[in-house]
């Protein structure tokens, strides 16, 4: 099969990435070096952190400060911007569009956009990512908006200095919650760790590190019900599960650790195969999924890492194995 040079009405790309985070920018920008011509089908703005945001997670990220190469660090708007400028330096064209619809039984692939457009492609790259699981609350969300100190990664914003020596609160009572909480005590004066039930369900090692660390305090039978603060929390209002009662906890910051969900809706039915967390399943040591032609890179096929820095790695990755599957398919 050959593709057309032309990226004109008819014309089938030779490479798609679906999403426009680190992996899927990166995933452009080796694919336009390596002439491919690649199109970034990047999805539209949403009005909360729920979907799937153009540029990915770092949109609510308001500093960035574990990247290589900023040493005085870097928002993650900005970072973005920055990525998606490189990537269109060297030729990505870019659709504002979310892509509702996949069939891979056929070759070319052909994607469906939210636009109307029926694109086909001899490569994919999905990078989709995967989004926080929210509580849901108003406040909640315009303060993770604004960068108004609700978060939904410790690791990523908690060694910020408006969290250092400040009371902060988890929400969460599995692995990642008492991960987020454990590495928060090395900042702050105090961490909450809020949850639902009077025991976490976490393993009984990872409870260990909270219940034994005397900057931890469980919060038992609790849930929060709205957040405190006009430009930035100042605390939490809770309500006991048990008695109803409601008490206020004053907080600097809060993460919430309930979770992430990859973002593959679009998929279901394409015969894709997902992992037991439901994230695409990759073949080892590879970015190859079990659709030959169609690859996947970032959050939405890696539940351990979830860091901007691993994401471009895989997007590199992806782009690399792409590449080579196209030459060994007569795809120039």
């Amino acid at each position: 099969m050959t593709a057309s040079n032309a990226a004109g009405a008819g014309a089938v790309e030779k490479l798609v990435v679906i999403g426009s985070g680190p992996a899927g920018w990166t995933a452009c920008i080796y694919g336009a070096r390596a002439n491919l011509a690649p199109r970034a089908i990047i999805g539209v703005p949403a009005s909360n952190p729920a979907p799937v945001l153009p540029g990915g997670q770092l949109m609510l990220t308001t500093e960035v400060e574990n990247y290589p190469g900023f040493p005085h660090g870097v928002s993650g708007p900005e970072m973005m911007d920055l990525f998606r400028k490189q990537a269109e330096r060297f030729g990505t064209r870019i659709t504002d569009a979310d892509v509702v619809r996949c069939d891979f039984t056929q070759k070319p692939f052909v994607l469906e956009t939210s636009e109307g457009e029926t694109v086909r492609a001899h490569a994919v790259v999905i990078a989709t990512g995967a989004t926080a699981n929210w509580i849901g609350l108003p406040n909640e969300i315009r303060l993770a908006m604004n960068g108004g100190g609700v978060s939904a990664c410790a690791v990523c914003d908690g060694a910020l200095p408006v969290y250092r020596d400040q009371p902060l609160a988890v929400v969460g009572g599995g692995d990642t919650a008492m991960e987020e909480a454990s590495y928060l005590t090395k900042f702050a004066s105090k961490v909450y760790v809020i949850h639902r039930r009077d025991s976490f369900r976490a393993s009984k090692a990872m409870q260990a590190r909270i219940l034994e660390n005397p900057k931890a305090q469980p919060v038992w039978n609790s849930v929060v019900v709205d957040v405190l603060g006009k430009d930035f929390i100042e605390g939490v209002l809770l309500e006991n599960v048990v008695t109803k009662e409601r008490t206020t906890l004053p907080v600097r910051g809060l993460f919430i650790a309930i979770g992430h969900s990859p973002a593959t809706r679009f998929l279901q039915g394409t015969g894709l195969e997902f992992d037991e967390k439901g994230y695409i399943a990759l073949r080892t040591r590879s970015s190859r999924t079990n659709i030959d032609g169609v690859f996947a890179a970032g959050d939405v096929a890696d539940s351990t890492y979830r860091q901007a820095i691993t994401a471009s790695g895989m997007g590199c990755q992806a782009a690399i194995d792409a590449e080579r599957w196209l030459a060994e398919h007569g795809v120039h």
